[in-house]
């Protein structure tokens, strides 16, 4: 077991779940990736998300406040995210309690966001990947609030819809109070 200090020094991996390709990128179940998009537009310079070598994730490294951040979005879809933040977190020696996870949440309303170290997946087959091959509950998740789907509709439709264009602002906001989020939990 790492000691405190070498908890404190370890850097900082900030995961943003979804689906690739340009079909999912306006949908709920990417605002993960949304999330990393808008943590590395406010760094100077932005940095690009790149593909790393020894996982399937594209990564962006900066420092925040003294502390090394590692942001990554897994080229996997969402139910197999696991392997991706697995093979990041032993490759730059990141503890499971310097891990967030960015992903959608429907058990919280649209716009809600909500920072929490362990706990269940709540049925998030992302979250589930992720604690399965961690072999632990013990990381943060970033959960972002897009509320239950309308009437009897699926939620494995609903997740993949795309937001409508007249929620832009919305989502945008929900990006920014999520990052701010993750930046002051690094940050402390």
């Amino acid at each position: 077991m790492a000691g405190v200090d070498t908890v404190q020094r370890s850097p900082w991996l900030v995961v943003g779940l979804g689906n690739p390709g340009p079909k999912y990128a306006f949908t709920r179940h990417n605002l993960g990736v949304m999330v990393i998009e808008e943590l590395a537009s406010r760094q100077v310079p932005t940095p690009n998300l790149s593909a790393h070598k020894r996982s399937n994730a594209n990564i962006a490294e900066f420092s925040l406040g003294g502390a090394k951040v590692i942001l990554a979005t897994p080229r996997t879809y969402m139910n197999v995210s696991g392997g991706p933040v697995r093979a990041l977190a032993d490759f730059f020696k990141v503890p499971a309690e310097h891990i967030i996870v960015a992903h959608d949440e429907l058990e919280l309303d649209p716009g809600q966001v909500r920072l929490k170290s362990g706990g269940g997946d709540k049925g998030h087959n992302g979250l589930k990947s992720i604690t399965k091959a961690l072999g632990t509950k013990d990381y943060y998740r970033l959960s972002c609030g897009i509320g239950r789907p309308p009437g009897r509709m699926d939620p494995a439709a609903y997740v993949l819809k795309p937001f409508a264009s007249s929620a832009a602002a919305d989502v945008a906001i929900l990006c920014a109070d999520a990052s701010d989020a993750a930046e002051q939990l690094i940050q402390s």
